[in-house]
């Protein structure tokens, strides 16, 4: 018995021994793969990742660049503001020395007396002010604006965005008042040409369009309310300064003359070139228009040569035109008709015998005759 239990229980022992260490190495197998395919997994992810990571990079980097378009274009236009400023300012400077010495201006194109007409009318001026003046101190501004914003330096010691702000409010008023003075010599000055407005017209108006363009459109915008309170005082200012400027006595009735002079056919006594001298030599003037025949009738008291002796002042060199009206130095005389006689500081109107002129200029012709001998 014990051989043949010992016989048959001998297989069952080792079948079992075979079939354990089959099962474990599959749960070993299926372990491995599941951590194989977790490493897959994660290694997929830290890729997709990565990915993302260099994506969002590279489009950060790309919105970076991407502004650095629209300061190109700015410096562009600042430049074109410096080059613009300073054509406008060479102009205006010329003009201004025209004003201030009383000097022809040089017209290239055209008749020459339509600049004269032009640029001496009431017209030339605000509120007393040479408008050449305005136009070089304008220019000027905007030329030394263009240079620094241009050059991405503090302009006039302000921020950059401040010096834009200037910038577009300084062209805006120029393109305001060029726009006004447009009308004025369309209106006023029909059939007459004058180069120096045009251009400088033209001038203003490019810088107002570079302007705008330098400083984008979008924040232009932003400041439209400023900008049209800009325009509507400027366009104020001018028509109460033209409304004041302009004479009475030089209204739109009277008819269009061409200047003319008058021969004075008289001949002058000693007293009256006596006089003549005395009146000069202490400064007396007489302020006239070639059209006033009372103007002549002084001339003629006073005869040819000692006519010639006086300080006088004609009030219209250019001729009495439309829109024309009297030259700077009348008007700050503030005359009230003529012939009219500024004597040590006194203004009196009308034509004035030669007795009068002498007690009221202090001439005393025995004492003129005793210095003579």
């Amino acid at each position: 018995m014990a051989s043949i239990i010992g016989v048959a229980s001998s297989p069952f022992p080792t079948q079992t021994s075979h079939l354990l260490p089959s099962r474990s190495n599959s749960i070993s197998s299926l372990i491995q793969l599941k951590r194989d395919s977790v490493r897959r997994l994660l290694l997929l992810r830290v890729n997709c990742s990565s990915r993302q990571v260099e994506d969002a990079e590279t489009e950060s980097e790309s919105k970076v660049v991407l502004p650095d378009t629209p300061a190109d274009t700015g410096i562009s236009a600042y430049n074109w503001c410096a080059a613009l400023g300073g054509i406008g300012f060479l102009e205006t400077s010329y003009l201004t020395f025209l004003k201030f010495t009383n000097s022809e201006a040089f017209c290239p194109v055209g008749d020459g007396a339509s600049c004269g007409d032009i640029l001496n009318s009431s017209y030339s001026a605000v509120f007393g002010v040479p408008l050449p003046l305005i136009g070089m101190v304008a220019y000027g501004v905007v030329a030394i604006l263009g240079i620094q914003l241009g050059q991405k330096s503090r302009p006039l010691g302000i921020g950059e965005a401040n010096g834009r702000l200037v910038l577009l409010g300084t062209t805006t008023s120029m393109a305001a008042a060029s726009a006004y003075f447009l009308y004025i010599l369309t209106t006023k000055f029909t059939g007459e040409f004058c180069p120096y407005c045009l251009a400088s017209v033209l001038l203003s108006f490019s810088l107002f369009v570079s302007s705008i363009k330098g400083l984008g459109f979008q924040e232009v915008q932003k400041d439209v309310g400023i900008q049209l309170l800009i325009v509507l005082l400027v366009v104020s200012t001018l028509n109460n300064s033209y409304s004041d400027s302009q004479p009475t006595s030089t209204g739109s009735a009277m008819a269009e003359m061409e200047y003319f002079t008058t021969e004075i056919t008289s001949e002058s006594t000693p007293f009256a070139i006596s006089l003549a001298k005395h009146l000069r030599s202490i400064g007396a003037k007489m302020y006239g228009a070639f059209w006033c025949s009372h103007c002549q009738e002084q001339k003629q008291m006073f005869g040819r040569e000692a006519a010639k002796l006086l300080d006088y002042v004609e009030c219209f060199p250019y001729g009495l035109k439309k829109g024309t009206s009297m030259i700077d130095a009348c008007q700050e005389a503030k005359l009230e008709g003529f012939p009219t006689w500024v004597i040590n500081g006194e203004v009196l109107s009308g034509e004035k015998k030669l007795s009068e002129l002498a007690a009221l200029s202090g001439f005393d012709m025995k004492e003129e005759l005793t210095e003579a001998k």
